[in-house]
């Protein structure tokens, strides 16, 4: 289970709880948050999360698009809760969106995330894949104009 980090103490929370009624381990990212688990192995950051969400059969994490991304990515199946303490709602259009193009289960409460986590296990999500991109190229084009004026 990833927060990103910032943390998000309620998921975590409750995380650790449902961890007793889990059939697999549970591994959580606090990130910066201050509830530290008592049931499951848990760590702040690390340099990398790819290593936790390639061992992991069913990623929870918050609605952060970096962390969802990662775990669409490796092709996990992946419940995700938008974290109520950030300043706007672009997580909640994120979620809402992934889970309207097929590609995750967004629990909109954490009082049901133990229900989300046992749908998520029956679901077939849509694959995703990372849109090919020349951003960066435009953006080099742009910055190269600049320099040169």
């Amino acid at each position: 289970m990833a927060t990103g980090t910032t943390g998000f103490d309620d998921l975590v929370e409750e995380m650790d709880q449902l961890s007793m009624s889990l059939a697999e381990p549970v591994t959580i990212q606090v990130g910066a948050g201050d509830y530290l688990p008592k049931r499951t192995r848990h760590f702040r950051f690390d340099a990398s999360l790819e290593p936790y969400l390639r061992d992991a059969d069913l990623v929870v994490a918050h609605g952060g698009l970096a962390t969802c991304m990662e775990a669409l990515a490796l092709g996990k199946p992946l419940v995700a809760v938008a974290n109520p303490d950030r300043y706007d709602d672009h997580q909640q259009d994120i979620l809402t969106t992934l889970e309207a193009e097929g590609f995750l289960l967004y629990c909109r409460s954490l009082d049901g995330l133990g229900d989300a986590i046992r749908r998520a296990r029956q679901v077939r999500f849509r694959p995703y894949t990372r849109p090919e991109t020349s951003i960066h190229l435009r953006i080099g084009e742009y910055l190269s104009a600049l320099g040169g004026k």
